[in-house]
């Protein structure tokens, strides 16, 4: 019994959040157990059995779209352009942002953005970033990879390794059974 109720709340905060953004979709089984904000109609698909913690913010005007059973556990993500999260991943409170928000050169600097502000960022299946770290524009994030505590990710990441540091080192690579197609 404890259970269905349980269950019943976080189906009727699901169905309030849709109601409340009306650019996203939540599939069901996501538990919302903290915050949860979405700014500037990002448009926003989250995976069934997702979970939600501590205070978690997406902003934007791209389109994120975050796999089944992914823990987001008070991320800040900046969606300008698209952002994909695989499966079952762990993404601490750290900082996924697909822009610059502003020209680099000079001269354009106090211009509306350019094309070159933004870049799409592809994080694999069974990714865990961890506390702290910042994954920048046009990174892709191999599946089954670890992001450490407060790593700046600039470039994108092989499968199957940890990364840690500003700038980024793998340090370890990690022994990923193969997958059997």
């Amino acid at each position: 019994m404890k259970e269905q109720l349980v269950n019943l709340y976080f189906e009727i905060k699901r169905h309030y959040f849709q109601w409340r953004y009306p650019t996203i979709s939540i599939a069901p089984g996501v538990k919302i157990a903290g915050k949860f904000r979405v700014e500037g109609g990002t448009r926003l698909i989250i995976g069934s059995g997702c979970r939600l913690r501590k205070r978690v913010v997406f902003c934007g005007s791209g389109e994120m779209i975050i796999g089944n059973n992914t823990l987001l556990n008070g991320p800040w993500i900046g969606c300008y352009s698209r952002i994909t999260i695989g499966d079952d991943c762990l993404i601490s409170d750290c900082y996924i942002v697909d822009t610059d928000y502003h020209n680099l050169e000079p001269e354009l600097r106090h211009q509306p953005p350019g094309p070159k502000v933004t870049a799409p960022i592809a994080i694999g299946r069974n990714v865990w970033i961890g506390a702290r770290a910042t994954v920048m524009k046009g990174v892709e994030i191999g599946s089954d990879s670890v992001i450490g505590l407060g790593s700046v990710v600039r470039k994108s990441v092989p499968p199957g390794v940890v990364v840690i540091g500003n700038p980024q080192q793998i340090v370890k690579t990690l022994n990923v059974p193969s997958q059997v197609s």
